[in-house]
């Protein structure tokens, strides 16, 4: 099976869910992260900012368009350093704005993913996996990559037969 790492990002408190903002204790991507982790085995690394996003859903996501149009990459409070010692690298994260939220490119484009497998896991109300797919194309050069799951964010607690067979189909 090799050696995992489920790098993710995950929102806690408000989140969209099924058309209206509800608090989530446990964002829906971590999750899904925690569910990989319990079918293969692997590490966890959750992608934190330095500066925090608003609390309030609708805030948030006026900051994560702007990030978008800028492109921008958000300081994180830990980063790695060096996935060597990983085979398969998991990317989870919500959809935000049709992709990964932009710190979760700030770690991966500090990574040599040569030789590496890289499969995408994205939580969504709607959007599926958007371009998350060929966005780590563009920043995991050297990878194959696995086939991407999108999970909808509302059923994401009913999730892990499903995450489960996807991930261990994966590798």
């Amino acid at each position: 099976m090799g050696n995992n790492l489920i790098i993710y990002y995950s929102r806690t408190g408000e989140n969209y869910v099924n058309g209206s903002i509800k608090n989530l204790a446990k964002g829906n991507t971590e999750i899904c992260a925690e569910f990989i982790q319990k079918a293969v085995g692997g590490d966890l690394f959750e992608v934190k900012t330095v500066n925090p996003y608003a609390a309030d859903y609708y805030e948030c996501i006026d900051e994560a368009k702007k990030e978008l149009r800028a492109n921008a990459r958000p300081e994180l409070t830990e980063y790695l350093d060096s996935i060597d010692k990983y085979d398969n690298i998991f990317v989870c994260g919500p959809c935000w704005w049709g992709t990964y939220p932009m710190p979760v490119f700030t770690q991966l484009e500090k990574l040599d993913f040569t030789g590496k497998k890289v499969m995408a896991l994205m939580t969504h109300e709607g959007s599926g996996l958007g371009s998350c797919e060929q966005d780590l194309k563009k920043l995991c050069k050297g990878a194959s990559f696995g086939t991407g799951m999108a999970v909808h964010g509302a059923d994401a607690v009913r999730s892990e037969r499903a995450v489960a067979a996807w991930a261990k189909q994966n590798l």
